[in-house]
């Protein structure tokens, strides 16, 4: 059978893109569909604009220490309305480059919403296309409980196009989202208060990590509040909210942010017409080669909720380009060892296995940290302090995992990812000649195991 495209996608997020262009490289016919905006949840409403919040946080910093170098500065007053409107200049002209990466490379683009109308066929406003392969890059999406009130409260996708920074902010959730909007909120000037149900934020990462990061956040005065959550929420008539606790408390705030799960972007897709499965917590299944249950449909990203990370899609959806259309060069994506940056403030910065996931993996390890006040906050009065870890195979000596909170965390983790991957061993980091002087250098010149 003649189909009109060799492959179509549908989203053009980060993975949809990476493997369209691709697709497209390799010689393939290939159309992309997407309803919102090019780039996906990444460039628009995720990483790339809340980093860029985070580094108007950050000013504050700077501010801070300038005096303890001899500066004498002026009051300093922030404009969240300036920040937003250069957020939003940047982030049109990265989805004019998503554009152009598209149709640049032969793909034809569709804007509008696809839908799924048989294993080889989509819908898009009203005209249908066959294709031999169909990608789905729908990604994900923030979700709110579903309790009264819910509607009064916003998610990410809100919080970065907030016409006024709130005074007061009451942020939902344990995750990173939760921990960095929570930072860039405080940082900006708002009186924030962090809300999880739990017993310490960041579950999966790093116990010394999760400990060290509270301590640090408690520092900056931001109020953190564990085994707590909201029953309802209700607006006031001054315009403000309040946030019944299931412990009876009341919370009154001008603002409620949820960061408390994402689901995948399944809405009207027309998966029923089709022989696609969903896995038990809701995902697309999917084999090892990302292939659906309809053999002839394909997912990739936030949609089948394994690593929901931007680099991972994009790692997927060449994985998928070259199987498909380059199988010479194919090679599956290695899931071990993917850095991962958290960009609160301080941020984290990790790689490898946890202390924990070491131990409960059969592995005999070794701890080495390391706690110090960064040469930088020497001439301020600043208190905080660095985290550094390593977790060795005490028989093997083979490092199992890197782990940092401090500044620049996210920019040292990349290498030391490289290292891991590598295989390197604890006396190669020794080994290793440091770059003094710098807080990175800690890394190699920690000696003596802790634990």
């Amino acid at each position: 059978m003649a189909y009109d495209f060799d492959l179509f996608v549908i989203g053009a997020g980060s993975g949809g893109v990476r493997a369209a262009r691709f697709a497209a490289g390799f010689g393939a016919k290939v159309a992309v569909a997407e309803s919102r905006y090019l780039g996906g949840t990444c460039v628009n409403v995720g990483c790339v604009p809340k980093k860029l919040l985070v580094y108007g946080a950050h000013v504050a910093d700077e501010l801070e220490q300038a005096a303890g170098f001899g500066w004498t500065l002026e009051e300093g007053h922030f404009d969240w309305g300036t920040l937003i409107a250069n957020k939003n200049r940047e982030i049109e002209r990265l989805n004019g480059i998503y554009r152009n990466l598209l149709v640049n490379s032969g793909v034809t683009l569709l804007q509008g919403h696809a839908r799924l109308t048989g294993a080889n066929e989509v819908e898009v406003e009203g005209q249908r296309y066959t294709a031999e392969h169909i990608l789905i890059a729908t990604g994900g999406w923030p979700q709110v409980p579903d309790i009264p009130g819910k509607e009064l409260a916003i998610t990410s996708n809100e919080a970065l196009y907030l016409k006024d920074l709130p005074r007061r902010v009451l942020v939902v959730g344990g995750g990173y989202i939760a921990v960095e909007f929570a930072g860039i909120f405080q940082g900006l000037g708002s009186a924030t208060t962090l809300l999880y149900r739990g017993d310490l934020f960041l579950r999966g990462f790093d116990g010394s990590v999760r400990t060290h990061l509270k301590e640090e956040l408690e520092k900056r005065g931001l109020d953190l509040q564990f085994n707590a959550d909201i029953q309802r929420i209700d607006k006031l008539e001054d315009g403000s909210l309040k946030a019944t606790l299931k412990d009876g408390r009341e919370l009154v705030t001008d603002c409620v942010f949820y960061a408390t799960g994402r689901r995948p972007m399944l809405d009207n897709l027309g998966l029923e017409n089709t022989g696609v499965e969903l896995d038990t917590r809701g995902y697309i299944r999917v084999d090892q080669q990302y292939q659906t249950t309809a053999p002839s449909i394909l997912a990739i990203g936030d949609v089948i909720g394994r690593v929901q990370l931007t680099p991972v899609a994009l790692a997927e959806g060449m994985a998928v380009a070259r199987r498909l259309f380059k199988p010479e060069q194919y090679r599956p994506v290695d899931y071990q060892n993917i850095p991962t940056a958290v960009f609160s403030q301080p941020p984290i910065g990790t790689v490898g296995l946890t202390e924990e996931q070491a131990l409960e993996a059969g592995h005999k390890v070794q701890v080495f940290e390391s706690r110090f006040r960064a040469m930088k906050l020497t001439l301020t009065d600043i208190q905080e302090k660095t985290l550094m870890k390593l977790v060795v195979d005490a028989e093997t000596d083979k490092v199992l995992g890197c782990h940092m909170v401090g500044p620049d965390a996210g920019e040292i983790i990349q290498g030391l990812g490289i290292a891991l991957k590598a295989g390197a061993t604890k006396q190669q980091f020794d080994e290793t000649i440091g770059v003094h002087p710098t807080a990175a250098e800690e890394f190699v010149t920690m000696r003596t195991a802790t634990r």
